[in-house]
């Protein structure tokens, strides 16, 4: 068994700033092949994002801005390359599935070899620029704390910028009513 990426959405997010959202739990790749050949320039906002920072869900062909990596059988190995295959043919063009299982079965190897040496459920994120021609990458991987500001329990170890509680109101809030509640 080995480790594989798989999209994990932690908020909304991925919904606004790709043109297409991966599904939460479907196998990744960098997908950096999306970009080859392509000038920085001609990239509209969100395929720059998704430049920038997304992971190829296989499924849907959509981003993900972070992976988890998740443990993978041997077929469960074997079928995302078959997925990536088919989606090579679907969304690019490629002759036929059997000519697109090397570079699909390529690509998944690459992603297997990134989760090589980390544990289970780490999280991990993409960066990439254009550099004199070149694409390069870096990928991170983002832990979490023992303690947070607001209690690892609640936030599985994860600081959050905002904290939402839903709370039930009335259909009419007066503010002013409210000013000197606690």
């Amino acid at each position: 068994m080995s480790l594989l990426p798989r999209t994990i959405r932690l908020d909304g997010s991925d919904a606004v700033v790709f043109a297409q959202a991966a599904e939460p739990g479907e196998w990744a790749v960098p997908g950096t092949f999306l970009f080859w050949g392509r000038a920085p320039d001609s990239l509209g906002r969100k395929e720059a994002i998704a430049f920038r920072s997304g992971f190829l869900g296989i499924d849907s062909f959509g981003h993900s801005t972070l992976v988890t990596l998740q443990p993978a059988t041997p077929a469960e190995r074997a079928a995302a390359v078959e997925r990536l295959a088919e989606g090579l043919v679907a969304h690019l063009g490629a002759p036929s599935v059997d000519a697109a299982r090397p570079a699909a079965e390529e690509e998944i190897a690459l992603a297997e070899s990134l989760c090589a040496g980390h544990a289970e459920n780490t999280l991990v994120a993409l960066h990439r620029r254009f550099d004199d021609g070149a694409i390069r990458e870096q990928f991170r991987t983002l832990k979490p704390r023992d303690e947070t500001a607001f209690s690892g329990t609640h936030l599985q170890g994860h600081d959050r910028a905002f904290h939402f509680v839903e709370e039930e109101a009335d259909d009419h809030i007066d503010l002013f009513d409210l000013r000197g509640r606690d």
